[in-house]
């Protein structure tokens, strides 16, 4: 039975702009699902419209939905989607950094009946137990995703959405910050929706995968699938020193391939 089901979500900016149109998706209960795609190809509106964050940004569920444990949730606001139990890290703005690491970490409230002790946050980032009193705005890059992910955990969400982890960090803090959402996932029994660029890392951890390209999905399929795809191996993954292409670029490729013979 899926957690999260999205059917056919259109989201549209400020009245006029469509950035999202008809992104089916569904995300079962205790898995990691990864939302694929480049910059721009509307990862991070969808991830905002299933928390509640669009209408920050002047923005709107326009047509689908959004359900999560059987209840319609689009568009109703973030604090109110978070009480449900959904818990978002988002790509930028991630900690408040005037406050210490243990100040961030008290300022995260529970959703009714759910509950998460504090100090399993060290536990997942030991690196975070020796700055409890530092100020957060002092924080390595690594160091503040450690904390938003410790945040949110403190919220008790059944739902975890992380929105671009592997953002400015190296490739090998990104692989081990995948490890320990691994470990928290067998831990706690958390589900999470993962939204990243770094498709081969995202995908080595991943149950399923959805590739987004201009506001739609244009693929999905297990790990397996996405990474044996010839066309998404070699151009979207940038595997085998290709370079690195959209999906749209592929299909036209292959069909000018064809064509010219």
């Amino acid at each position: 039975m899926s957690l999260l089901k999205v059917e056919k979500l259109e989201v549209t900016y400020h009245r006029v702009i469509t950035a999202v149109q008809g992104v089916s998706l569904e995300v079962p209960r205790g898995a990691l699902v990864a939302l694929l795609g480049n910059n721009g190809a509307g990862k991070t509106t969808t991830l905002r419209a299933i928390s509640g964050f669009i209408g920050l940004d002047d923005a709107r569920v326009t047509e689908g939905s959004v359900v999560f444990k059987g209840m319609k949730i689009d568009n109703r606001p973030p604090h109110r989607i978070a009480r449900h139990g959904i818990a978002l890290v988002p790509e930028r703005a991630k900690v408040f950094e005037n406050l210490t690491v243990e100040e961030n970490l008290q300022a995260a409230v529970p959703r009714p009946g759910g509950r998460f002790a504090r100090e399993k946050v060290y536990e997942f980032f030991p690196a975070l137990g020796a700055l409890r009193r530092r100020e957060a705005g002092y924080l390595s890059g690594g160091e503040r995703q450690m904390l938003a992910i410790g945040s949110a955990l403190c919220c008790a969400p059944e739902l975890l959405l992380v929105d671009e982890l592997s953002q400015g960090l190296a490739p090998l803090l990104v692989r081990e910050l995948m490890r320990r959402l691994q470990a928290i996932r067998a831990e706690t029994g958390v589900t999470m929706l993962l939204v990243e660029q770094n498709a081969q890392i995202a995908l080595e951890a991943a149950d399923y995968g959805y590739v987004m390209e201009n506001g739609r999905v244009v693929l999905d399929g297990t790990p397996q699938k996405l990474l044996a795809h010839q066309d998404i191996r070699e151009f979207y993954l940038g595997a085998a020193g290709g370079r690195r292409r959209s999906y749209r670029d592929v299909k036209q490729y292959r069909r000018s391939r064809r064509w010219y013979g």
